[in-house]
């Protein structure tokens, strides 16, 4: 269907919102016409200014509400406006409605793409208010030299001085009264012991060059440049999830995917103890250093490194398999693969409802059931969600 033609960028329409989308806008309609929305809330009327315009539909922000949901708060952030910072999606929605409607999408997503029914029960992670959670930050830097965020789905940066999702050893740094040279991003890393590193490529700025991560009595070395999760209380929370989803025993053997620095082979190595063994496939070169250097000692863990489809073809008698992916999920070959070993369990931990109900169906297709899903609200403020998930073979179900 394509769009009309006299919607243009800058435009101002009325419109009723309607349901969430995935990706942190509602849906709207103009002239039978889809618009996407953001700044606002299902069951609201609003004037909406036309951002982008495509063939098929248009996005706009809310810049005026004429009817107000009961779900409405008012942002604590000065940045979460139309047109300011894109980072935070819900600064303007309670936070019981901001898991309402993450919910919504996830069963949206998987009655859309993979024709399926889910239940998922949501989890709520500390600080209960969503902020001051967020220990990762890759910062652009505008032309005057200064940090910031991204606005919306453009690479206009807008320049902040603190952020409300973060850290507060993030907003005590002076890097928001920093001139920064030159248009590297600014990476910067809290550890949860409470190390601060500010870095650009691969050169720290200020700082130790690893910073220490403690998950319950796991000690992790790592680089900056390696993946950890971002919010303070991911790591741990995950990992006794997916210890708690695998039901593993002593002797088992288990496939981590995408691995990256170990943060759950550590856990599931102690798991299955000396009798049994732990392979973590991983492709980042800085993961992989890392990872080499925390299990040096371990002699149940084994460290692959390259695709996982690849090396997950080489390996056996596996008896269960965790993955966690990067946002476009696993696809269909690495699904094969993993099918291909019959593992007793699969736990596929996920941060896009999409890719995982496109996964989920590629297994559901091949043979498992979808036995259990978590979901974890740790991006609050934001529409990104955390999703845990177990399959087990259909003739177990």
């Amino acid at each position: 269907m394509v769009m009309d033609k006299s919607l243009k960028i800058g435009d101002q329409i009325e419109v009723e919102i309607g349901p969430i989308a995935h990706g942190g806008h509602f849906i709207s309609r103009h002239n039978g016409q889809v618009v996407f929305v953001r700044h606002a809330i299902t069951g609201e009327k609003a004037i909406v200014k036309i951002t982008s315009v495509s063939s098929k539909l248009a996005h706009g922000d809310a810049v005026e509400i004429l009817s107000e949901s009961t779900d409405r708060i008012k942002p604590i952030c000065n940045y979460a406006i139309p047109g300011g910072c894109g980072g935070c999606d819900f600064q303007h929605i309670n936070m019981s409605a901001q898991q309402k409607f993450k919910l919504e999408v996830i069963r949206d997503q998987f009655m859309r793409i993979a024709k399926m029914e889910v239940d998922p029960e949501m989890v709520s992670v500390e600080p209960k208010n969503g902020l001051g959670w967020r220990t990762r930050f890759d910062f652009a830097i505008s032309e005057n030299g200064k940090a910031g965020l991204y606005a919306s789905k453009t690479k206009k940066v807008v320049e902040i001085d603190r952020c409300e999702i973060a850290v507060k050893e993030v907003n005590e740094s002076n890097l928001f009264n920093e001139e920064w040279g030159g248009t590297d991003r600014v990476r910067v890393s809290v550890s949860s012991s409470n190390q601060v590193n500010i870095s650009r490529g691969k050169m720290t700025v200020s700082g130790p060059k690893k910073i220490r991560e403690l998950v319950d009595k796991n000690v992790y070395d790592i680089s900056p440049q390696s993946f950890w999760q971002s919010h303070k209380e991911a790591p741990k929370i995950l990992s006794d999830l997916a210890i708690s989803f695998m039901k593993l025993k002593q002797g088992d053997v288990v496939c981590d995917l995408y691995g990256g620095v170990g943060l759950f082979t550590m856990p599931v190595a102690d798991k299955v103890g000396s009798k049994g063994h732990v392979h973590m496939i991983e492709l980042s070169n800085h993961a992989i250093r890392d990872a080499s250097k925390i299990f040096k000692k371990y002699k149940n863990v084994t460290i692959h490194k390259g695709l996982v489809d690849k090396k997950l073809s080489q390996l056996n008698n596996i008896d269960a398999i965790l993955l966690d992916p990067p946002r476009t999920g696993a696809g269909k070959n690495t699904i094969d693969k993993i099918v291909s070993k019959s593992p007793k369990k699969i736990v596929y931990i996920s941060c896009d409802p999409a890719s995982l109900a496109r996964d989920s169906r590629f297994l559901e297709n091949s043979g498992y059931f979808l036995d259990k899903i978590n979901v974890i609200d740790l991006f609050p403020m934001t529409h990104h969600v955390e999703s845990v998930v177990r399959f087990v073979p259909k003739k177990d179900s």
